[in-house]
């Protein structure tokens, strides 16, 4: 089949190395994943026709591409941090459906945390002082600065608590404790969430992501090649990406993430609504992040996120399971970590999770996911709604 008509679908995930991992370099975790993932889905690198990467060298898709023996006719090196991924696979599901690929790779690898150890960097991360950011790098706006500000402003409008934004934290962390491959597993409660060292009001250590190493890769697929897949397909739905601001100053208000536009995309395209969704994957660098996501994408209503996260409903057995591998807030997050999204999403629908698998009330594997990344300070967005046979 080809042309318009042609649908895509996730055949092949995999993680490389993750969490501490001092001896790899950036290109080493990228081929892991990529050789991982065409293993996965038992297809050669021949096979590969469209790649896309971003984060790594001058020229991120020709240079990983020539180090992992690829010459693919179509690439994407769109770059809106953590959202980049979900976007990519937008992208890359268009190609497929136009003609222009058949087989796409999505690789992402980063020593965030043994760069940093080795001295190789310092532990701060810095978007430079050029352009718009001139008028706000002067004052302190630092990236972490920019996220509590905005969750300050949510506990202002609505009566969002501590209590409820360390929620998130704790049952990222219950729902770790079940994946072997999480990089923190210890329980914590919100005690131990709000007694941490503050790092930027109101967050203190344990509302933040940690810092790992690792990588990723996803390889989408033409329908007519699924056949030729050894793993079951993950249909890509519907997809949606939006870009909101750069300069706060121009964020018309701080309690909407652009995930309100993506995600009513998303939804609309696929002819899903939130309410079906069994398993939600969301970027969660800082607590508020997943609250406010979960709200603009629609599962709760804006202001509501903090009474519906106190409830439990995050868990891996609540009413809807998010982050279910443990998040970047407890398993892993080398940096830009929407591929991870996808990754776990298409895990759990393939029923391949373990020991931290979702399931529903009949025993299923979870039917419909949506992996909702977010990028740079709350600028962009980028939603994948996902579905199995």
């Amino acid at each position: 089949m080809t042309g318009a008509h042609r649908k895509a679908a996730i055949t092949g995930i995999a993680l490389s190395d993750c969490g501490r991992v001092d001896e790899a370099t950036p290109y080493t975790l990228h081929a892991q994943a990529a050789r991982r993932a065409l293993a996965d889905a038992g297809l050669t690198p021949d096979a590969v026709d469209g790649f896309a990467s971003a984060g790594l060298g001058t020229l991120a898709p020709v240079e990983v591409a020539e180090y992992l023996g690829l010459r693919p006719r179509w690439v994407d090196s769109t770059s809106v941090g953590g959202a980049t991924w979900e976007v990519m696979a937008a992208h890359a599901a268009d190609a497929i459906a136009a003609g222009h690929a058949r087989a796409v790779l999505l690789v992402y690898g980063s020593t965030a945390r043994a760069d940093v150890r080795a001295g190789r960097r310092t532990a701060n991360l810095s978007f430079g002082a050029r352009g718009p950011l001139q008028f706000e790098v002067p004052y302190g706006y630092t990236l972490i600065a920019k996220y509590a500000m905005a969750a300050r402003r949510h506990m202002h409008e609505y009566g969002t608590t501590l209590d409820q934004l360390a929620q998130v934290a704790v049952q990222a962390r219950q729902n770790a404790s079940r994946n072997p491959g999480a990089m923190f597993r210890d329980p914590i409660t919100v005690d131990d969430v709000l007694s941490g060292p503050m790092i930027a009001d109101p967050f203190t250590k344990l509302h933040c992501c940690l810092r790992s190493d690792g990588g990723a890769a996803v390889l989408l697929v033409a329908e007519e090649l699924v056949r030729d897949c050894a793993r079951p397909p993950a249909w890509i739905l519907g997809t949606g990406e939006y870009v909101s601001h750069t300069a706060m100053s121009q964020w018309e208000d701080f309690t909407v993430s652009p995930a309100a536009v993506s995600g009513r995309l998303a939804f609309e395209r696929a002819g899903v609504a939130p309410a079906e969704i069994d398993i939600a994957e969301i970027y969660d660098a800082f607590t508020y992040m997943t609250l406010v996501t979960l709200e603009d994408l629609g599962f709760c209503a804006k202001g509501e996120g903090g009474a519906f996260v106190e409830k439990g409903r995050l868990r891996h057995d609540g009413e809807l399971p998010t982050n279910t591998d443990g998040g970047g807030l407890s398993a892993q997050h080398p940096g830009m970590r929407g591929l991870f999204l996808l990754v776990e999403a298409v895990r759990q629908l393939r029923g391949e999770a373990g020991g931290h698998q979702v399931r529903r009330a009949d025993g299923s594997a979870p039917a419909l996911a949506v992996a909702s990344g977010t990028g740079g300070w709350f600028c962009s967005a980028g939603t994948v709604v996902l579905g199995r046979d």
